[in-house]
């Protein structure tokens, strides 16, 4: 039977870029397959054209003081005290539909005080777990408020008639602590054109925005472990993309090169034998390794990096430094290993899209 599936999005899709949007459009494609589908988004900027199936609220801006205080008198945490605005309750009640997509669980709270409870049902894509991003990377604040984001988190889930993770084991937290119908969504992207490994040269590349602390503090990691990575092999480079966040190292080593925001990515991840990825605090989506995976382009990265794909494209988490740094240096060194390994994660790739292993989980789950 045809449902009207609404999903609730803290961005705007059609102006924002970023790896949740990524995986965001693509399941509103898997769903409109088979579903009547509407988006209702915060959105930096509300006035844009209409477009069909899509619903626009103004996002607030950030008053960190009003934040404070609001969540004083709510006893939510900051997180979840951001993204609930009354435009956004409104909008939920005059959508018909019979399921909302909570993308956050910070998005789902307006859903819980809107009228649409009585009508619908609620379900949550947890996407990552905030709390513990702001337990590792926010300092005192984040460590204090830490224990609130989970407190809200576990709330919003149990009020939830099915939950999602991308990563495993996030939802095995969840069904431990009382969220029974919580499933890990083992999401992929569709093949893309294969990169010719064989054709590139001794180049590896960074894909993140750093304005997410975790992408920052790997930047940082990164540089300063490139230089034994890169000692005396020639022609070896490094390529950081993304949009630099407040941390900038001023003075790089030659081989390395931050274009910030790549307008041809396409073109760039052409040239590259791996991506490397030195995560310490993972959780989420990971379009960078799914994207990697998707092209044919190896990976190197931690188990904070890798999550669940490690099980997925049966890759090797590399969490020590010199771990790390010999498996780079052997992509730059063996092209005959890089064009191997980027050759298996294609396949094992192509494989899962075309026996619609993502496309057929996320439509059970949004059945159930």
């Amino acid at each position: 039977m045809t449902e009207r599936i609404a999903f609730l999005l803290s961005k705007d899709p059609t102006i924002t870029h970023g790896g949740d949007l990524t995986i965001s459009r693509m399941l509103m494609d898997i769903a409109r397959e088979s579903h009547d589908v509407v988006c209702l988004c915060l959105s930096e900027d509300a006035d844009l054209p209409p477009q069909p199936g899509l619903i626009r609220i103004q996002k607030p801006p950030v008053e960190g003081w009003r934040i404070g205080l609001r969540s004083l008198r709510s006893r939510r945490s900051l997180v979840h005290e951001r993204y609930e605005t009354p435009a956004f309750t409104r909008a939920i009640d005059h959508i018909d539909a019979e399921v909302f997509v909570a993308d956050h669980s910070y998005m789902a709270e307006a859903y819980l005080r809107s009228n649409a409870g009585s009508r619908s049902r609620l379900l949550l894509n947890t996407v990552i777990f905030e709390s513990f991003v702001w337990a590792q990377t926010r300092g005192l604040v984040g460590r204090l408020d830490g224990f609130r984001i989970r407190r809200d988190e576990l709330r919003v889930a149990r009020a939830a008639h099915a939950v999602a993770s991308y990563d495993k084991a996030e939802a095995d937290y969840l069904r431990q602590h009382g969220v029974e119908r919580s499933t890990w969504l083992d999401i992929t992207l569709p093949p893309q054109t294969a990169v010719d490994i064989a054709g590139t040269g001794r180049r590896l590349v960074f894909v993140g925005d750093r304005t997410w602390p975790p992408n920052a503090d790997a930047y940082a990691l990164l540089v300063k472990w490139w230089p034994e990575i890169a000692d005396g092999i020639e022609g070896a480079e490094l390529k950081l993309v993304g949009k630099p966040g407040g941390r900038v190292i001023p003075h790089l080593p030659d081989s390395v090169e931050d274009l910030g925001f790549v307008d041809d990515l396409d073109g760039l991840l052409a040239t590259c034998r791996g991506l490397v990825a030195p995560v310490q605090t993972g959780g989420g989506v990971r379009v960078k390794i799914l994207d990697a995976a998707s092209r044919g382009i190896p990976v190197v990265g931690t188990s904070a990096g890798i999550g669940s794909l490690a099980e997925v494209f049966e890759l090797a988490p590399h969490d020590t430094k010199h771990s790390f740094i010999a498996r780079a240096r052997a992509l730059l060194l063996d092209v005959d290993l890089a064009v191997s390994e980027g050759r298996r994660l294609y396949d094992l790739n192509a494989a899962r899209w075309e026996r619609r292993v993502p496309q057929s989980g996320f439509e059970r789950w949004l059945a159930t």
